[in-house]
């Protein structure tokens, strides 16, 4: 469902992607782990088409990101850190914003299982978004991508500043978006969340992706330690060239 084929980034003398090759099928969550400036955001926003690639393709379904960006986008689903909804609007009123912007109309009744599918209960469904915590925005942003019916979900840090039990149901509805056949990259610092609802983990460094593991054959103990020797060996090699 995503693919990337030697996608490269190169911003005048710095190298933020270097020749990634990656796959993410559907059915699947693949957790991107690396330390700020690895190319895990690079990469996203290469299959977002917010940026352009130096070389390389970005694919979605089969689609050239670059040359079809607007088809590309019909399938794809992006939630960021900081989840941008309109305050002054229900739950039920931005679903139904953001689902007629994506070319869908929903009835109400409708509008409320999209949201209950993604954990935000009943009462909260027709109250301001200003009164929402961010593991409830985070709720109604994913409900966003069942309601466009993306086929890929991207995600970049979206358990950053959620307290064990909002991430903790975040990671279950990222399990049951999967078992729905959606495909899910995620960026993330969380190795716990990966774990959890991972099924496979990349570790990127310096635009490199240095390693791939099914999330299944580790336990949570033996993934930290992977990517602390991973992040030893950036260490030593920027000791080096300094």
């Amino acid at each position: 469902m995503l693919q990337a084929i030697n996608l490269t980034k190169r911003y005048d003398a710095t190298l933020a992607l270097d020749a990634l090759n990656l796959e993410v099928q559907a059915g699947e969550v693949f957790c991107l782990l690396g330390a700020n400036g690895a190319g895990k955001t690079t990469t996203l926003n290469l299959f977002l088409n917010f940026i352009a690639p130096t070389s390389g393709v970005a694919l979605v379904d089969n689609i050239d990101v670059a040359e079809n960006p607007m088809q590309a986008r019909r399938l794809v689903a992006y939630l960021p850190e900081q989840v941008m909804l309109y305050p002054k609007l229900t739950a039920a009123e931005n679903l139904d914003y953001f689902s007629r912007l994506a070319g869908h109309r929903y009835s109400a009744p409708k509008l409320r299982t999209f949201l209950q599918q993604c954990g935000l209960q009943s009462a909260a469904i027709d109250n301001r978004l200003s009164s929402f915590s961010k593991g409830m925005r985070q709720k109604v942003g994913l409900a966003t991508a069942l309601a466009k019916q993306a086929k890929a979900l991207l995600l970049d840090e979206p358990t950053s500043g959620l307290d064990p039990q909002a991430s903790h149901e975040f990671s279950g509805i990222l399990t049951d978006l999967a078992g729905s056949g959606m495909a899910v990259l995620m960026a993330t610092h969380d190795l716990f969340r990966v774990k959890e609802s991972g099924t496979r983990a990349g570790i990127m460094r310096q635009g490199r992706l240095v390693a791939a593991v099914n999330t299944a054959d580790l336990h949570a103990a033996d993934l930290e330690r992977l990517y602390l020797e991973h992040m030893a060996a950036q260490a030593g090699a920027s000791e080096i060239a300094a």
